[in-house]
């Protein structure tokens, strides 16, 4: 029997596309298994609600949330909105105060991080900030901002805004001190070695706090959206709880998982072409 060829005969192109083969067959591979794992959940769920063990009024299966997701596209009961509607809400509700947290958390986490002036300056606040829960801002919010968007999206904000600061902080600590000596033999100022060297070595961990900050968001959104809401999945959802309706209430809990994966799967795209120098 024939033996393959030992890789240490192989030439160097030959080894390459060799790698790029077996990336791309386990990149399959994963595909398939995710895939696997979904439809597996979903057929446990299905013969669930199939065998009786719950009453409808408590499980609904996934085809009847397929179906009502489709009659709720025009249908506005019993929240008093479609499902677009309610959809662009939160979306503008969550991708508010996301935006605002990363314009704002992650420059401060960088300047804090690398600056140890500032970061004195600024660590009591934040530190006084930090363990306080987002939804223990809602009184406030409703004395200082009303019921509004913006109140909405300040609790998103606050949710999201703690995990973007921390993780360029600690990212741009962590830059290699190698890096910053020669960058300083070379006659680099302080910005400019910040700017060019520790910047974008905090990248891995910037983008580490952008995913995190982005599930907060998310599930931030319900508290938020009980805000004398009167559209969003958040508010659905509750209207779901307060009519019985385990149906909506699982429709709401699928739509707000299911952007939560696309907008994941956005993110790993801005991350693979931002930090595509460090796979090189």
């Amino acid at each position: 029997m024939t033996q393959p060829p030992s890789t240490a005969r192989l030439s160097e192109a030959e080894r390459v596309a060799l790698v790029k083969r077996q990336k791309k067959r386990d990149k399959r591979t994963a595909t398939a298994l995710s895939v696997l794992g979904i439809l597996g959940f979903l057929l446990l769920w299905q013969a669930i609600a199939a065998s009786g063990l719950l009453s409808e009024r408590f499980l609904a299966s996934p085809l009847e949330i397929v179906g009502l997701f489709f009659v709720k596209l025009v249908d506005p009961s019993p929240d008093g909105a479609v499902l677009g509607v309610n959809i662009l809400s939160s979306l503008t509700v969550a991708l508010t105060g996301f935006g605002l947290a990363i314009v704002i958390g992650i420059p401060l986490g960088l300047l804090m991080g690398w600056y140890r002036a500032f970061d004195s300056f600024m660590r009591p606040v934040f530190e006084i900030i930090r363990p306080i829960p987002p939804v223990s801002w809602i009184p406030l919010t409703i004395v200082w901002l009303g019921i509004d968007l913006k109140a909405k999206a300040f609790i998103v904000f606050f949710a999201a805004f703690v995990p973007c600061l921390i993780n360029a902080y600690t990212g741009i600590r962590q830059t290699n001190p190698v890096l910053i000596n020669v960058a300083k033999t070379c006659g680099a100022s302080n910005f400019t070695i910040f700017w060019k060297v520790g910047c974008p070595s905090a990248m891995t961990m910037v983008f580490a706090g952008i995913r995190v900050a982005l599930g907060n968001s998310w599930a931030t959104l319900v508290a938020a959206e009980m805000l004398a809401a009167d559209s969003g999945l958040g508010y659905m959802i509750i209207m779901g709880r307060q009519f019985a309706r385990a149906d909506i209430v699982i429709l709401g809990i699928a739509v707000i998982g299911v952007i939560g994966t696309l907008f994941v799967a956005l993110l790993n795209v801005v991350e693979n072409r931002v930090l595509g120098w460090k796979k090189q």
